[in-house]
Formats: structure tokens, sequence, C-alpha cells
């Protein structure tokens, strides 16, 4: 056996042979250093898109009560945020008397509702809702 290696060491093709695979293994290191610049700059152009994307939904939860079609008169929604939008009042700020209450959630674009925003929706289509009146007073502040 070592024989064979002492004539393949001393073969005139081995430098050649070499020379070939650095060559290959530097042009597969600049390949894959390539593919992962195109990938981080993918990755980070899409994480733009995202932000910029929640940006204006946020932007447009805002200022929906002041957008056609929205459901109510905008004195008449409060803006909570999670995990609905806005819930409303109609007909408190004009006569002071309630027609209903609304929970609104705002959409924009190809966004849907979330799990939870859908147990909401679920609990009220079930009428699963109530009203509390919570009496708050000083020894009910020095229990927390």
């Amino acid at each position: 056996m070592p024989e064979k290696i002492e004539i393949f060491l001393h073969s005139p093709y081995i430098l050649p042979l070499l020379f070939a695979i650095c060559i290959i293994l530097i042009i597969l290191l600049i390949v894959q250093r390539i593919r992962f610049a195109m990938r981080i700059k993918k990755e980070r152009q899409d994480a733009i898109n995202r932000s910029r994307a929640v940006i204006a939904g946020q932007m447009t939860e805002q200022v929906a009560p002041f957008l056609e079609g929205f459901p109510c008169n905008p004195a008449d929604a409060r803006f909570i945020g999670k995990p609905v939008d806005f819930i409303a009042f109609p007909g408190l700020m004009e006569n002071e008397q309630v027609k209903e209450v609304l929970l609104i959630e705002v959409k924009t674009g190809s966004s849907t509702l979330s799990s939870r925003e859908k147990e909401v929706r679920k609990a009220v289509e079930q009428g699963r809702v109530r009203y509390v009146e919570y009496i708050a007073n000083a020894s009910n502040c020095y229990k927390l």
C-alpha cells in the first residue's frame, strides 16, 4: 500500500489535481457566501415589509372611526386595541340612549382574525356577555 501512495505522490498529475480541487473549493465558498448574502438581504426586506404592514394597520385602526363605512359615530367609539380594536355605544353621544354595544375589529389588506379574536366573536355570538359593576374602595386597593 505505501508503494501506491508513493507512486501517486510522485505522479506529474498530483499538483494540477490539487490545484483544481482548491479552485473548486474556493468557487464553492464564494457561491455559498453569495447565497448567504442574498438570503440575508431577502429576510431583511421581508422584515421591513412586515413592519410596514403592521404600522399601516395600526394607523388604519386609529383613523378607522373617521373612514367611510365605520359602523357608528366616531364619538361613540373607544379604542381598546386588544383583543378587539374598539368598543362602541351607538347613540350615546347623540341622545344618551345606547342602541347597542358594538365590539369592532378593524382589518386591513389580507389580514384575518386571530384565534383570540375568533374566541371573542364566538362568545358574543353565543350571548356570553355580561355587565359587571365593580365597586373599588380603600380596603380593596391595599390587598394588591
